[in-house]
């Protein structure tokens, strides 16, 4: 893992009419099998169409694994998965959580990823859920965000993590069995060069890679020469990138940040605009994307570095939640993601300048200090939070209501907070 691996074709897709359409196509085409991660799954027109993907795929003979997270997708019901059982989808659930009076209490270290591996030989990684509001028909509340189609050598390494993923995630004590005989009947197709781009394929969890999409973070801000463009939705991040953003545009790269100025979560803005004092007086320039919420995790460095993926920079992503983002050198793919950010802060964006910031103020200086050191130390308090083994159990379909047995279902309002 973490490899960097030439040869790639790397495709962007920019929100769910380019998304969707191209993942479902690929599932319906699959010869031997599908595997899909992914935060929120609705039952809406969105998930009704992958629902209907994987099961035609499975039905044509193909291995189909679908994972979702106990907390980002906990209300499907029982016709929902039914279907996808019957079809001869496995649907596993990551740390499925019991409500207590109706409330979900699983909201710490969530799987958060997003990927789908098609054959081994087709990936897809992003920020894009398996929800409606990732379409423009959606409304004002319609997201914005990127995903990338990859193919090529690199795709082998993200076909072995989801398939460990799921093995890690067993608890009959047959994973690993099971991981070397579906890497067995399932060869890596994709290692023959595709394409120009180097990928590397980079993931966080909460055991031995903690921090290690914060590092390539890191190490792209601080080799920056000319040019830093940052879209985030979610911006609260350490005391490391912040200070490395800093010095970033005090030696003169041009750096900028896009952020979420309608918000789908008024706190969002509120912590982001935390730090704007900060970023601002050292040149950073910040951009408020208006049009409506931002829900994309992309970069760009200079000419060539670029990543895509699940990942914040936010507490939630850098500490806590399992993430999944690919880095990219390629000069074309730079080129076309940097052109899309260009849109954006210009028809889009309203600049932040220092003058429209209140000024500082003794409540303004305390909450400065506490603002730091909150930022400087709490990768260290996450550590503090349980670090439970990855779970994944089996779907079950949820008893229908007027059964004697029959759990609480009420209807839970989830946003994506990460």
């Amino acid at each position: 893992m973490n490899r960097w691996h030439g040869g790639n074709r790397v495709e962007l897709l920019e929100n769910g009419e380019t998304f969707f359409p191209r993942v479902f196509e690929a599932i319906r085409q699959a010869r031997r099998e599908v595997i899909v991660e992914t935060f929120i799954l609705f039952e809406d027109k969105v998930g009704l169409g992958l629902h209907a993907a994987l099961c035609e795929a499975a039905r044509g003979g193909a291995k189909v694994d679908l994972m979702i997270d106990g907390f980002g997708s906990p209300d499907l019901s029982a016709g929902f998965l039914g279907a996808l059982a019957e079809a001869g989808v496995r649907v596993r659930v990551f740390d499925p959580g019991r409500r207590l009076f109706g409330q979900r209490l699983n909201v710490f270290r969530r799987m958060h990823r997003k990927i789908v591996v098609v054959d081994g030989e087709r990936a897809f990684v992003g920020g894009i859920n398996y929800s409606a509001d990732h379409v423009m028909d959606f409304g004002p509340k319609a997201k914005q965000d990127y995903a990338v189609e990859l193919a090529g050598p690199v795709v082998a390494d993200i076909h072995r993590f989801v398939l460990r993923a799921i093995a890690v995630g067993d608890l009959r004590g047959k994973g690993a069995r099971w991981f070397r005989r579906r890497l067995d009947h399932t060869a890596d197709a994709a290692v023959e060069p595709v394409g120009s781009a180097e990928v590397m394929f980079v993931s966080r969890d909460n055991r031995r890679h903690t921090t290690d999409i914060e590092r390539h973070y890191l190490a792209a801000i601080r080799s920056a020469r000319e040019r830093i463009v940052i879209a985030n939705a979610y911006f609260f991040p350490g005391y490391r990138i912040v200070k490395a953003l800093r010095r970033a545009a005090r030696r003169g790269v041009d750096v900028r940040l896009i952020l979420q100025g309608e918000p789908d979560m008024p706190i969002v803005k509120t912590a982001a605009s935390m730090l704007y004092h900060h970023l601002l007086h050292a040149g950073v320039r910040i951009h408020e994307y208006c049009e409506r919420p931002l829900h994309g995790k992309v970069a760009v460095v200079d000419g060539a570095w670029s990543t895509v993926g699940s990942s914040n920079l936010d507490p939630l992503s850098l500490s806590l939640n399992l993430e999944a983002n690919v880095m990219v050198r390629d000069r074309a793919f730079n080129a076309e993601l940097s052109g899309r950010l260009e849109h954006l802060m210009r028809t889009s964006c309203q600049q932040v300048e220092a003058s429209q910031l209140q000024e500082w103020s003794v409540w303004r200086l305390v909450r400065s200090f506490f603002v730091f050191h909150f930022m400087r130390w709490y990768p260290s308090w996450a550590g503090w939070l349980p670090r439970h083994v990855p779970r994944l159990e089996p779907a079950r379909p949820p008893v229908q209501p007027g059964d004697a047995d029959a759990p609480p279902q009420g209807p839970a309002a989830q946003t994506d907070a990460a």
